[in-house]
């Protein structure tokens, strides 16, 4: 049609010949340019690589002491030798025109860090902690210790101090233990790579507790999300302050709020239960009498409960930090 058009142009006009076959004119002429028939072959300048000076260069940048240098750099070593093939820009077109425009230098590759999959079924048996930082007048900051437990997310220990020492998370640890009454082997403490989580003092009051230690690969925190996910809550809190004005005031604040997030948060993760009534082997009851609410409800209104009998969300009867792919996840990949 529009080849028509175009013949029809030539003796009527593109705004008749347009008309004539119900055409716009921006289509027409958006054709006109873009047609092959209408497009000349672009000249090749008279400064243009040959062939066999493109093959030079190409062969320049594949030999063995170039194959892991950029263009600059075989440019600049190549004008210091007292030879000038072309541009850079033009080594960059040849080796794109070949699909080979990627990275060229030989760098660092750094190694692969297999992720920590630790699992919980019950308390007391993995815990997570970290440190965050929590703002103080002016540029003084507090930073607040914080030990979890995965499986019922019941905060077992928790410090606000001002820094972050060793010998203040040796402390916190050891306290903890003792409250829990953890005994040699029974427990495994996770935690990110931070300078107090890696130090010797730990590490040794650790081994002397029969402790096993485990940490997160580097530059990931997904690899301690339940931590992460804890912080979350406290700073999203709407009590939460932008600033605290002594760290009598930070430690104020979470002595309210840990009770709190212990005793009377119902938990997404854990059924809608408090971390206190998982850790503490009350969710079964729990889960039990619900269920008697909502036999009770579902016996008296039957008809509002389109599913059936409604069930109370049960509680996970496992916890992990990197589940393995099963099968039929992998499939999925």
């Amino acid at each position: 049609m529009m080849k028509a058009a175009e013949s029809l142009s030539q003796r009527v006009g593109v705004k008749k010949a347009c008309d004539t076959f119900g055409l716009a004119r921006a289509s027409y002429y958006r054709w006109n340019q873009t047609s092959d028939c209408h497009q000349d072959k672009r000249p090749v300048p008279c400064w243009a690589l040959s062939p066999e000076e493109r093959q030079r260069v190409l062969d320049v940048l594949h030999a063995d002491r170039f194959v892991d240098q950029s263009p600059r750099e075989v440019y600049a070593t190549m004008l210091d030798e007292g030879t000038y093939l072309c541009s850079v820009s033009s080594m960059y077109r040849i080796l794109q025109e070949q699909g080979e425009l990627r990275e060229r230098r030989n760098q660092l590759c750094h190694p692969v860090y297999q992720p920590p999959e630790l699992l919980a079924t019950g308390p007391n048996q993995v815990w997570s902690w970290d440190i965050t930082k929590l703002k103080g007048p002016v540029k003084w900051t507090y930073y607040l210790y914080v030990l979890l437990d995965i499986f019922s997310r019941y905060v077992v220990g928790w410090m606000v101090a001002h820094q972050e020492l060793a010998c203040l998370a040796r402390k916190l640890i050891e306290e903890s233990c003792e409250k829990q009454s953890i005994q040699s082997g029974q427990l495994l403490i996770h935690s990110d790579r931070g300078p107090s989580m890696t130090s010797k003092p730990v590490a040794l009051l650790l081994a002397d507790l029969g402790v096993t230690r485990s940490h997160s690969r580097p530059h990931l925190s997904n690899d301690n999300p339940y931590s992460e996910s804890q912080f979350k809550t406290l700073k999203y809190r709407p009590e939460f302050p932008g600033r605290f004005g002594s760290l009598q005031e930070a430690r104020g604040f979470c002595q309210t709020f840990f009770p709190w997030y212990n005793t009377e948060h119902h938990h997404s993760g854990i059924g809608f239960l408090t971390p206190q009534q998982v850790h503490y082997g009350l969710a079964k009851q729990i889960v039990k009498e619900r269920e008697a609410v909502l036999k009770k409800a579902y016996d008296i209104y039957p008809d509002r409960f389109k599913k059936g009998l409604p069930k109370p969300i049960p509680l996970p009867e496992s916890v992990w930090i990197n589940r393995p792919l099963r099968e039929n996840d992998a499939a999925l990949h």
